[in-house]
């Protein structure tokens, strides 16, 4: 051990128990950071740095605080974002949205800004059919909203269509009639009271006839004589269904146009 150099080397303790010239290579070393690191004739290991193997993936930092060889395993990985492992390479990233089935359910896009690791549950669901509608950490509770769904919600005898069943659409419906009559967010009105034929100009019985709907509340027209007008169906696409009698004989009729008397 009194050898210069010593036969240890740096950061090392030799000690040689026996000092007979005829016991040679006998010294031990032991490492002054453990000194339970030992080795005999000759310098012991005692730093290992386990980064020298890069243990790590790319684009991460690896450390290893304590770099002797009874501390294996203690390295660090560290992702730009933060994320950090010990003893293994880190998982920087993991996209929620990949998951299958879909975190969102069907009818929506799922989207994660920030994929690290330690930020999860921020992945955010929106609908297709509206992208104002979202939810964070979890699917949106109810994308589409059909009106029409709901009982009575047009008029009996009425179709209802709701072309657009996003829940920022409400009230867009369309209620429809048989005869061609529309309204949007209500019930349509099918039946057009003041619909008189009847009413026109000039009169569909002649002239010189006597034109009257008794169902009409908007009063009766003077045409002249000898024929009443009668419109037995006003509804708006109910045309040319109008009846002309005879007042001299009310078997005499003619629909869409004044009878011969």
């Amino acid at each position: 051990c009194a050898a210069m150099p010593s036969p240890c080397g740096m950061d090392q303790t030799c000690t040689d128990p026996d000092k007979a010239s005829n016991k040679l290579h006998d010294f031990e070393c032991a490492c002054n950071s453990d000194m339970s690191i030992k080795k005999t004739d000759g310098p012991a290991t005692c730093d290992k740095d386990e980064c020298t193997s890069n243990p790590c993936a790319m684009g991460q930092t690896c450390n290893d605080p304590v770099k002797t060889v009874k501390s294996l395993g203690d390295f660090t990985c560290s992702c730009a974002n933060g994320v950090i492992a010990t003893g293994a390479s880190a998982t920087c990233e993991t996209d929620e949205c990949a998951a299958m089935p879909s975190p969102c359910g069907s009818g929506q896009t799922c989207t994660d800004k920030n994929k690290a690791a330690n930020m999860l549950h921020d992945f955010e669901c929106v609908c297709d059919n509206d992208m104002t509608i979202k939810k964070v950490d979890g699917p949106v509770s109810a994308c589409v909203v059909d009106e029409c769904a709901v009982a009575g919600i047009c008029g009996t005898g009425q179709t209802c269509q709701d072309a657009n069943t996003a829940p920022s659409s409400l009230n867009d419906f369309t209620c429809q009639c048989m005869n061609g009559a529309m309204a949007v967010g209500k019930p349509a009105t099918c039946e057009m009271g003041n619909t008189d034929e009847c009413a026109a100009m000039p009169p569909p019985c002649g002239a010189d006839q006597d034109c009257t709907d008794p169902n009409t509340t908007g009063g009766s027209l003077n045409c002249g004589m000898d024929q009443t007008c009668t419109d037995p169906d006003k509804a708006s696409n109910k045309l040319h269904d109008f009846e002309c009698a005879c007042n001299s004989d009310m078997s005499i009729k003619k629909t869409d146009g004044p009878a011969t008397c």
